[in-house]
């Protein structure tokens, strides 16, 4: 199965079109079904969730909603011009709000268990890193004679420790404070 990565504007296009493409199929081979809408629908939901980018995942449950509303117009039959139209989109759109609402959680379930499970990697690899950084640092600290620990490549050792004692700091000059109004004369 291909793997494309889909932007947002991507992922409303691709939901856009196969819904009005798929519509139009519908309509020419089965005289208007909306149960076999309905279906594809929850097909191109689930396409558009797993082919979303891990960067826009948000808007996979957005658009699935508008793209169902695309095709509809082709199967809601109306009659008596534009307001016999709207009013069979209306029609449409509350008697098959059903399938709506499933294409939509059928997004959104699969959305939030990719976004959980790149959390979940991207965590992985920072602990990961930080494992390696310390056990780089253990390597520069007691690489040299220590067995078991190997130098890092391109970490260079540092010179022994000669257990001088270190003197105190010198302490840091008081602050002054700042004026914030000139005094007067």
């Amino acid at each position: 199965m291909p793997s494309p990565r889909l932007t947002d504007l991507g992922c409303g296009v691709f939901c856009g079109v196969s819904m009005f493409a798929l519509a139009c199929l519908d309509r020419l081979l089965f005289g208007a079904s909306p149960v076999l809408y309905g279906v594809l629908f929850l097909l191109v939901s689930a396409l558009t969730a797993v082919w979303v980018r891990g960067g826009d995942l948000a808007s996979a449950p957005v658009v699935v909603p508008i793209a169902f509303a695309f095709g509809l117009p082709l199967l809601a039959e109306g009659e008596g011009g534009l307001a016999g139209h709207l009013m069979a989109l209306v029609t449409a759109l509350a008697t098959q709000a059903g399938w709506l609402y499933g294409g939509t959680l059928v997004a959104g379930v699969i959305v939030t268990v990719r976004k959980l499970r790149l959390m979940a990697r991207r965590a992985a690899e920072r602990e990961r890193k930080r494992e390696r950084g310390n056990w780089e640092a253990r390597a520069r600290v007691g690489g040299q004679g220590r067995q078991g620990l190997v130098r890092a490549p391109g970490v260079q050792a540092l010179p022994p420790y000669d257990h001088r004692p270190v003197g105190p700091r010198t302490p840091r000059p008081q602050a002054r404070p700042r004026r914030t109004a000139p005094r007067g004369h």
